[in-house]
């Protein structure tokens, strides 16, 4: 009898059932979007494995193709951590393209005329450039909002506009290419985040210095979400400003200070792009990443390493998506797959109910198994 009883494990209270956490939600959405993806392929009469094994030898067949998959998915990171940084502190920062925007100006302009330096004095130059120009670009953002409560939502559409004129005026004021009138003079390759070595690692792809910067991002930005004072602030402001300002925590410094850096963040991802998968500026276009950085910061559930793995998803499929057009499927499938997965993340409430309703009811068969055996042991 006293071994039976050993062996009874002791269940839980249904309303203490397993609760679906942010990773499950997460891999749902994904799952849903590929689902709907093969249908949709389907719907045009061709083969679904066909098109996802084209994605997939697209971004992954090759080391340069690897490589311009990282490269790619770089601006991705920067961006994703900005908006998920921001949304800690309940912000919306929509305004990754306008910060992207003007980090990569004034980073471009610097490259450009300042030539003398010893190169790791010059890269550590430009990453300063770029966050503190970014980080100006999203703290009047949040100034606008802390003073005037002007909706950081309005205020960031407002400077991306702001800065994409500013690209109209100063590319062609000051790096302008002679022979080609809409974009800047290229840079050498010294003058860029980009390595010889790096290229000839990966087949003479993109893949530069920039996944090294936005590596380092996503473990500070943890540390200081996971670690700090300032992190803590952040999240009580994000959680309740009220209670946090009753708390003695001052809110409008935060609101400023989580702006600043979702802005030098995005102003990184900037540098990564024109001075690295890139190595000029155009005006007249304004980057999608600023965008995609939202798609990839609600994937990752607003956490660092999970906005890294989903910038990485993200970047395979945009990456991939060239290949799609030898099968005859149109590319614009891995751009809906994408859509897909973005609006199922963001009706989580749904796919929380579903899990939460499937974990309730295994619950209960535990419940009802162990009453059964205990009426047995009797």
């Amino acid at each position: 009898m006293a071994d039976k009883m050993k062996k009874i494990k002791p269940v839980r209270n249904v309303d203490e059932a397993r609760k679906a956490g942010p990773v499950l939600i997460s891999l749902s959405a994904v799952f849903l979007g590929i689902v709907a993806g093969c249908l949709l392929i389907l719907l045009i009469g061709k083969n679904p494995f066909v098109g996802f094994e084209r994605i997939l030898f697209g971004a992954l067949s090759n080391t340069r193709r690897v490589g311009n998959t990282i490269a790619n998915s770089t601006q991705l990171i920067l961006v994703g951590l900005s908006v998920a940084f921001a949304f800690k502190t309940g912000l919306f920062n929509i305004g990754g393209s306008g910060q992207m925007l003007v980090g990569g100006l004034i980073a471009s302009i610097f490259a450009h005329k300042v030539t003398f330096l010893p190169a790791p004095l010059y890269y550590v130059c430009l990453i300063l450039i770029a966050a503190v120009c970014g980080g100006f670009w999203g703290f009047i953002a949040g100034f606008l909002k802390a003073k005037f409560n002007v909706h950081e939502v309005v205020g960031t559409i407002m400077l991306n506009w702001i800065a994409y004129w500013l690209v109209y005026d100063w590319v062609p004021r000051f790096i302008v290419d002679p022979a080609i009138k809409v974009k800047s003079s290229p840079l050498g390759v010294d003058q860029t985040l980009r390595a010889t070595w790096l290229s000839k690692l990966t087949g003479n792809s993109y893949l530069n210095y920039g996944i090294l910067i936005a590596v380092v991002a996503v473990i500070v930005i943890w540390f200081i979400l996971e670690k700090t004072n300032l992190g803590f602030s952040l999240k009580a402001v994000g959680s309740n400003r009220f209670c946090a300002e009753y708390a003695g925590i001052k809110v409008n410094r935060n609101i400023m200070s989580s702006m600043a850096i979702a802005g030098a963040l995005a102003g990184l991802a900037g540098l990564t792009y024109y001075l690295g998968y890139s190595n000029i500026m155009e005006i007249a276009k304004s980057p999608s990443e600023g965008f995609d950085g939202i798609a990839v910061a609600l994937l990752g559930n607003s956490n660092p390493f999970g906005v890294l793995f989903a910038a990485l998803f993200f970047g395979i499929l945009k990456m991939g998506k060239g290949s799609l057009a030898a099968t005859g499927i149109p590319t614009e499938i891995a751009d809906t797959i994408i859509a897909t997965i973005i609006y199922f993340t963001a009706t989580s409430v749904i796919l929380s109910q579903f899990w939460n309703g499937v974990f309730k009811r295994r619950h209960e068969k535990k419940l009802l198994a162990a009453e059964k055996e205990k009426k047995e042991e009797k």
